[in-house]
């Protein structure tokens, strides 16, 4: 092997490396604080009816309850809010006691009786975003649940008509595929609240199956939403701690004038600010407060059931989740507000600038800023304070006057609908052109209860307090920075980031603060990073004077010309900021891992089948194949493969060939995932985007890596084996150890397929490739065997074994390219006319041949072959693991076939392939007829495999069933 072919591919290992780690680790540590029970959790059995515990054996329907609350519901004779759980993909019912406790704790510190009931679905920890059959399955134990949730109210006065989900990942999913059913009435749910659920497409698409579930919701959501616009739907996602469904695919696919609809990422939820991991975001004390919050403000106190008002729920969930103003509601009181003081409690602003530090002594006081000597010279008042108590926090704290006496405000509305609520205070920005009809703002500063806080005002001109920015180049790696020095005279900044749209980039933000005076009053910095496009905000704070990185990273990409990525910056007065724009390169390989991750499968079955036809053409040349490590090198050619695939992308444009393409029934091309939520079609697949496709050389380059590492481990791994199961074997030196007689493959053959219509296909095809492995590692044993003979033999029978060697070699040429009755003898050796190779028992037991190195080379290349097969072999197997772990979980509940079966009646040419090759060698192959075409099939397989299956992962299992059969039938004629 060369040195310069392990360079590279070590280099390219180094690069997934780098990416992986940055997807995985890069981001900030989990500061999400654990939820804890007070009481010990009780998951109480519902009971339902016969007919859905015989066709549902696995699921089940449970309510949570603890403590004296757990006694008190022994009976069923519930009074609150149902809320129903979903647990995901590999999810358990008990997920749901955060919430559930934090709402027994909630419910306990308020008047009036009101709380929920909080019910869980077992789902039976099922795998469905690997295995899309058991979605339709748990839409359907869901309706049933739900029914049978609202039947235990019966008796209730006040019995509620509709139940609230929270579905965490795929829990999600399914909540919103309810309404897909047709015999499901949209009022029993009228709030659904999802979790990190990919809502957008599958992380993986495994099976048909899954993305036809996926094309049913999207279509009912989509292209018939006007019966659910009095559907409430939140959907949050965790950000980039959340390797596992990128916040990206949380966003909802619905009509953009639909106002019911929200989403966003947990990064920007009001006091939650910060991401989650796939599990904590169920569990994160933060973002389950703020939920439970919001359903407690959902119940009418006159029912205690949640509101049928659509608009009121969309204002709750705006409050809780997006601005958390000071109203709950958000509704202004156009009826003006009395103020009222002494005179003495009144104070006028004539500076540009207010900082006032309420003293320890409780006391009354109001600024009074005059409107009319400052709206031609300033656009906007800004303000801020730290008063964020539990009783100061939703209090109204700016006023416009509308009527004076005096030096004091008699009359006034409230302005503070428009507060938002940061980590470290709260702030407002007024426009002073809405403010017409008002001549003075009041900002109050009272301390009634002698809390202390910190108050900053000023007049602001927004234009000069705004710098634009541009971004340092994709391709930079850092080596070149963009930078802003702020000299801070105000309490905001805003940075325009330019040419920051795409989720391909990603920088490093620096942002050094420095004062020359130190006070210890100030209040911290606060950095957010606002993307006007989707609701993706990150908040950092930070102390003064200090040094802050910011992780400049993007969830979706800019859908049209909109602003781009604004940076905001709550600063100090007087003091000076420095903010540097750097590339950062492990980042931006975190980012192309983030979104193509997925796509990678592809490239390294690619690579494995280039490597495969390498090695048919090398025997075909030189009669033997060349090592697995040097075809995989050899097989990095990715014009031969991206250019043919741009070319068809590039004739989809033409009418004429869109015609032609329509005609042959041929499905859409796929390309990479798609990075904008409004880049999908009404089917769910990507619209087609241009910088995608610059993507696929590097992803080709690190398939090819995986590709060519992974065979390195497979060798280690099968010397590793065939050295712990050589004891149990007697040794032989033949190179059809491990072969199979004709009968004894027409027979598996017949088992097998039997054995998958009874069960299911991936266990033929994992019996399958257990068959082959063994007969890998007889070959390694074999290779082993025949390297220690001849380390032993003595120096004279060594020379005699060479000078026979050659012998034999040139008794070789001379039958494979000369002489008619010699070749006619190497074909009776394949097998076609043998009757010992059909009745009697494998050259195995009968004896060895003579001892030489052609012998031990001969084992040498039918383990290359072989081991280039195995490899290729297990891209299948694990992309059909899912549907056998599914069907082996589900052995104590039925023993019926897996119904649907995603690798039935496909799997069939596959296995069968798979055995026949079991018998192959490269003598049969070097006679072979057909190889020669079979050797150049690989490659235009290869370029359909990257044309249709980048988001149809399964296909690839059709691409090497395609390439397997040829071969096989190769190996016979």
């Amino acid at each position: 092997m060369r040195v310069a072919t392990v360079a590279f591919y070590g280099c390219a290992l180094g690069l997934l490396a780098m990416g992986l780690r940055e997807m995985f680790s890069g981001f900030e540590e989990n500061r999400c604080t654990m939820t804890y029970m007070f009481e010990y959790p009780e998951y109480r059995r519902i009971a339902l009816p016969r007919r859905v515990a015989r066709q549902y054996p696995a699921y089940g329907l449970y309510l949570y309850g603890e403590g004296q609350y757990a006694q008190d519901t022994r009976g069923l004779k519930l009074t609150g809010a149902p809320v129903l759980f979903l647990p995901g993909n590999a999810g358990s019912y008990k997920q749901a006691r955060s919430l559930g406790s934090v709402a027994l704790r909630k419910a306990e510190a308020l008047e009036g009786g009101v709380h929920l009931n909080v019910f869980t679905i077992d789902f039976n920890e099922e795998l469905v975003a690997l295995y899309g059959g058991s979605l339709r399955r748990q839409t359907h134990f869901l309706h049933e649940s739900i029914k049978a949730i609202l039947r235990l109210y019966k008796d209730h006065e006040a019995p509620p008509h509709s139940v609230v989900l929270v579905g965490h990942s795929m829990g999600g999913v399914v909540a919103r595929a309810l309404f897909t059913l047709p015999r499901f009435s949209p009022r029993l749910v009228s709030l659904i609240i999802t979790q990190a659920s990919p809502h957008q497409a599958p992380v993986l698409s495994l099976d048909a199956h899954l993305l036809e579930f996926y094309s049913a919701v999207r279509q009912r959501w989509v292209g018939r939403a006007e019966d659910l616009r009095n559907v409430t739907v939140l959907s949050v996602g965790g950000g980039y701690r959340d390797y596992q469904v990128r916040s990206g695919l949380t966003a909802l696919p619905c009509p953009q004038d639909d106002p019911s609809k929200l989403s966003l990422v947990v990064t920007a939820v009001p006091r939650t600010w910060v991401s989650t991991d796939h599990l904590s975001i169920v569990w994160c004390k933060e973002l389950v407060l703020a939920t439970v919050r919001a359903f407690f403000d959902l119940i009418e106190p006159e029912t205690g059931q949640f509101s049928d008002d659509p608009e009121r729920r969309m204002a709750i969930l705006n409050h809780h989740f997006i601005r958390h103003p000071v109203r709950v509601l958000g509704e202004q009181l156009e009826t003006p507000v009395s103020l009222s003081g002494s005179p003495k409690t009144w104070s006028e602003v004539n500076t540009l600038r207010l900082a006032y530090s309420a003293p320890k002594e409780g006391q009354a006081k109001y600024f009074l800023f005059a409107l009319s000597s400052r709206r031609r010279a300033y656009s906007h008042f800004y303000c801020r304070s730290n008063n964020l108590s539990l009783q100061q926090e939703m209090t109204s704290w700016v006023y416009g006057c509308t009527q004076m006496n005096g030096s004091m405000c008699v009359q006034a509305v409230d302005l503070s609908f428009g507060t938002e609520l940061l980590p470290a205070y709260k702030v407002l920005t007024l426009s002073l052109s809405e403010l017409s009809s008002v001549s003075h703002l009041i900002v109050v500063a009272s301390n009634l209860n002698g809390r202390q806080f910190t108050v900053e005002c000023e007049w602001q001109r927004q234009e000069s307090q705004t710098v634009s920015v541009p971004v340092p180049h994709v391709l930079s790696f850092g080596m070149s920075v963009s930078d802003v020095t702020l000299n801070s005279t105000g309490l905001r900044h805003t940075i325009e980031l330019q040419h920051f749209h795409q989720v391909y980039q990603a920088f490093r933000i620096s942002v050094v603060s420095h004062c020359k005076v130190t006070k210890a009053d100030r209040l911290p910095n606060v950095y957010i990073m606002k993307v006007p496009w989707f609701r993706e905000d990150s908040v950092t704070t930070s102390s003064i004077p200090s040094v802050t990185e910011i992780s400049g990273m993007l969830h979706t990409s800019r859908p049209d010309n909109s602003t781009g990525v604004l940076l905001q910056l709550h600063t100090a007065p007087n003091c000076l900021y420095k903010v540097s724009v750097r590339t950062s390169f492990p980042r931006v390989l975190g980012q192309v891992l983030r979104f193509c991750g997925p796509v990678l499968p592809v490239y390294v079955a690619v690579a494995l089948l280039l490597a495969c036809g390498g090695q048919m053409s090398s025997v075909v040349r030189m009669g033997r194949p060349l090592q697995m490590s040097h075809a995989v090198a050899r097989s990095l050619q990715p014009h031969k493969v991206d250019l043919p695939v741009y070319l068809l992308h590039l004739l989809l444009r033409y009418s004429w060939f869109q015609d032609g393409w329509s005609t042959l029934h041929l499905p859409p091309l796929d390309a990479l995932p798609a990075t904008s939520p409004d880049g999908m079609t009404q089917e769910g697949l990507p619209l087609n985007e241009d910088w995608p496709r610059l993507l696929s050389p590097l992803l080709y380059v690190l398939g090819a890596a995986m590709a060519f590492w992974g065979s390195v481990l497979l060798r280690l791994f099968l010397r590793l084996l065939s050295l712990l199961l050589a004891p149990l074997h007697r040794p032989s030196v033949s190179r059809d150890c491990g072969t199979l007689r004709r009968r004894t493959q027409l027979l598996l053959i017949l088992c097998l397929s039997v054995l998958g219509w009874a069960s299911c296909g991936a266990l033929s095809i994992t019996a399958t490739f257990l068959l082959h492995l063994y007969r890998v590692l007889r070959l390694q044993m074999i290779e082993r065997s025949l390297s220690h003979m001849l380390n032993l033999a003595p120096e004279k029978q060594t020379d005699k074994d060479k000078g026979t060697g050659e012998k034999e070699k040139g008794t070789g040429e001379k039958e494979k390219g000369t002489g008619e009755k010699e070749k006619g003898t190497g074909e009776k050796e394949k097998g076609t006319g043998n009757s010992e190779a059909l009745d009697s028992k494998p050259k195995e037991c009968n004896g060895a041949p003579l001892l030489s190195d052609s012998v031990l080379q001969d084992v040498r290349d039918d383990l290359q072959l072989h081991v280039s097969l195995s490899a290729l072999l297990t891209l299948p197997v694990m992309l059909c693991a899912p549907s056998l772990i599914h069907w082996t979980r589900n052995l104590r509940y039925s023993v019926a076939r897996l119904d649907p079966d995603p690798c039935w009646p496909h799997s069939v040419p596959l296995f069968i392939a798979s055995l026949l090759l079991i018998n192959c060698n490269t003598l049969t192959l070097s006679y072979s007829k057909i190889l020669p075409i079979t050797s150049r099939l690989l490659l235009p397989l290869s370029v359909a495999m990257v044309t249709f299956s980048p988001l149809h992962l399964y296909r690839v299992n059709y691409f090497v069933s395609a390439a397997l059969v040829p071969l096989a039938v190769s190996c016979l004629f």
